[in-house]
């Protein structure tokens, strides 16, 4: 099975290296919107504008299926991308509850962080899917500066580490983290420490369990090849991914 990846830009990487490590795939084919990121400050008629274009160069690609590696398009136009694409659509977000209530350590008193871009913190989305597990010690943030930092490489150092103290010096310690945005894996290990290595739900991870326990793909490749694909400065998607280490 062959299977396409969007993303807004670079984030989605993280999800494309799940998918290349799990052996479950023949082939990928990564397609950033980098010369229109970020998504997640524009509103909804945007988003799935720009989604259905992806979903229109999908339609056309050799792929057997679309995974959407991007939380705010899952949010706001994973429907719309369904209706009109001709084969499946999957986004990220089911996959991500999924696999916060598959920690098997989640009670009610368990404190859950989530972080994500400001369109999909401000639809609920993964709030009232996560009190629905019987989670009742919540912080759902928005931290968009957390997308440029990573478009940018600056994966770790100063300015990462002021714009954590931004938006965290003010919460209460989380028992565990849940990416809303797969940029942010690429610094998952930074966030992590500077709560002192708490755990971190990571949508790469998430969405293979999910792809696995959903359409029973058996693992039979030992390497998939990845074509990397972007709307801007392609180059630069490949660097990351370089650094990401997804074999090109």
């Amino acid at each position: 099975m062959k299977v396409g990846v969007f993303d807004s830009g670079v984030g989605g990487l993280t999800v494309a290296k799940s998918l290349q490590q799990s052996g479950l795939f023949s082939e990928i084919t990564y397609f950033g919107d980098t010369a229109r990121v970020p998504y997640g400050n524009k509103d909804k008629a945007t988003v799935t504008r720009y989604a259905l274009e992806a979903v229109e160069f999908f339609n056309g690609a050799d792929v057997d299926c679309v995974v959407v590696a991007c939380n705010t398009v899952s949010v706001t136009a994973l429907e719309a991308m369904q209706q009109f694409s001709n084969k499946p659509v999957y986004g990220v977000l089911e996959p991500g509850v999924m696999a916060l209530q598959q920690l098997g350590t989640v009670t009610k008193q368990t404190r859950v962080l989530i972080i994500a871009t400001r369109s999909t913190i401000a639809s609920g989305a993964y709030q009232h899917r996560i009190q629905a597990l019987g989670v009742e010690q919540m912080d759902a943030i928005a931290t968009p500066l957390f997308v440029p930092i990573v478009e940018e490489a600056l994966f770790d150092g100063p300015i990462l580490q002021e714009t954590m103290r931004h938006y965290f010096s003010s919460l209460t310690k989380p028992d565990v983290v849940l990416l809303g945005c797969t940029h942010f894996p690429l610094i998952a290990e930074q966030i992590a420490q500077y709560f002192g290595g708490v755990a971190t739900i990571h949508s790469g991870e998430a969405m293979v369990a999910w792809l696995q326990q959903h359409l029973e793909l058996p693992k039979q490749y030992a390497q998939t090849p990845i074509r990397i694909l972007a709307s801007e400065n392609v180059e630069a998607v490949k660097r990351t991914a370089k650094h990401w280490g997804l074999i090109l």
